[in-house]
């Protein structure tokens, strides 16, 4: 069996991976990323990376070359319910360089992140590599077991960093706790070709008892059939042309094109999941992003959160990794410092759910309700709605390099001072005794 050692092991090559070794790397500390498959290229991801995430990428010096990738620019989200446009959320406010959702594929955002990490002597990206289960020592994480083409190796990691997702293997591995919270819908994610004279920022279409999500990637919607849980061996029984007269019905626009569906391999089922870990760590061991916390599409946060989650950590993890003192109370630091906003975003994103649901309690053509346009006539009402999508609660800042640096002197005082504390602790308790 293969073996290796390195200072931190990120298991999970998405958003909050990539970017998480791409920050310690940048401050100097060894670390290797692995991600199970051969690429970044899978389609239905998150691909709205919205102005928090830009502005992290403009701290970084990597937004100009990000924007020269095929994007398109969302700078207000609408729906429209029934016969009534509601302007949901309005970016032109926002206190960031970018004032739009960045609507791009994530495998090229990846991509494009992974490619200038490589820059860094200490990081290292290994495709095809999938963490299989953890090493102990003690009551400690030490590491990775592996597969790869190769076959199986262990890792030996200071800090391993689950990254891999809502149906984290590591977690499971590590025996964390999970917190679920019930989401009454699925997502049908399919495409279907764009015109340029369709609605350029319209999100949501809701109408017939039903809901349609539409998100402009040019030349294509990429879009979701928003369905009762569990019910997709039901909607497949009713057909294909059943399906296509949904999705007319709701957006009739796209009537002439509806027969693009030939299959259903063409449509992909998303089981929508809002869960949480109740402790995200272990000692040597942190879980992050959808590992830590699988948040609903609603509003496209996934990613931005995870990435979040990524600066955060990094702030927080690159001195002591450098130091060898990452201890249980520093990777507590991480869950104190990401867990509000975590709570408050699902909070927002399960009460959405339960008013979508109300959606499916008539087939017929809806009106909206009273409230709702009162709602969307309170002054101030879609740039604060603009915050909280674009920005987010409790956004994060990358540190300055130089802070997260640690000379090698350093190094040997903060050990130094380990000892004298250590030493004037057991003073105090022999004086005591």
């Amino acid at each position: 069996m293969e073996s290796l050692k390195t200072t931190c092991c990120v298991v999970g090559g998405g958003p909050a991976g990539v970017m998480l070794g791409y920050l310690l790397a940048r401050a100097g500390i060894r670390v290797t990323v692995l991600e199970k498959h051969g690429d970044f290229f899978r389609d239905f991801r998150g691909d709205t990376v919205h102005p928090s995430t830009l502005e992290i990428m403009h701290q970084l010096g990597l937004l100009d070359g990000l924007l020269q990738l095929p994007h398109q620019r969302v700078t207000s989200v609408s729906a429209r319910i029934g016969d009534f446009d509601f302007d949901a959320a309005d970016f032109h406010l926002v206190p960031t360089h970018c004032k739009f959702v960045a609507l791009m594929p994530q495998w090229d955002f990846l991509n494009y992140l992974s490619e200038r990490a490589k820059h860094f002597d200490g990081f290292e990206l290994r495709m095809r590599h999938e963490g299989t289960g953890l090493i102990r020592d003690g009551q400690r994480i030490a590491g990775i077991e592996a597969r790869s083409p190769a076959g199986l190796l262990q890792i030996e990691a200071n800090l391993v960093v689950a990254c891999d997702g809502r149906h984290s293997t590591m977690r499971q591995s590590a025996r964390l706790s999970v917190q679920e919270f019930g989401v009454p819908i699925d997502v049908l994610w399919f495409r279907i070709s764009r015109q340029p004279h369709d609605p350029q920022q319209v999100l949501g279409n809701i109408n017939y008892g039903k809901a349609l999500i539409l998100i402009n990637r040019g030349d294509y919607f990429q879009a979701g059939l928003i369905i009762h849980k569990g019910t997709f061996e039901q909607v497949k029984a009713e057909g294909l042309d059943a399906f296509r007269h949904d999705v007319a019905q709701i957006a009739p626009y796209l009537r002439d094109r509806v027969g693009e569906i030939e299959d259903w391999d063409q449509i992909k089922l998303l089981t929508l999941q809002i869960n949480r870990l109740r402790r995200w760590h272990r000692p040597g061991l942190l879980c992050i992003g959808d590992a830590a916390h699988a948040m609903s599409p609603a509003g496209g946060l996934g990613i931005n959160l995870a990435i979040q989650d990524a600066v955060a950590a990094a702030n927080i993890l690159a001195v002591p990794l450098r130091t060898g003192q990452v201890t249980d109370l520093i990777l507590k630091r991480v869950q104190q410092r990401r867990e509000f906003p975590t709570r408050v975003t699902q909070f927002l994103q399960v009460n959405a759910h339960k008013a979508l649901n109300a959606v499916f309690k008539t087939d017929g053509p809806i009106q909206a309700p009273w409230q709702l346009k009162v709602i969307d006539a309170l002054p101030g009402r879609k740039w604060i709605m603009g915050y909280i999508v674009g920005v987010g609660i409790r956004p994060e800042h990358v540190a300055d390099p130089e802070r997260m640096h640690v000379s090698p002197l350093k190094k040997v005082a903060v050990r130094l001072g380990a000892a004298i504390g250590a030493i004037m602790k057991t003073a105090r308790l022999l004086r005591a005794a």
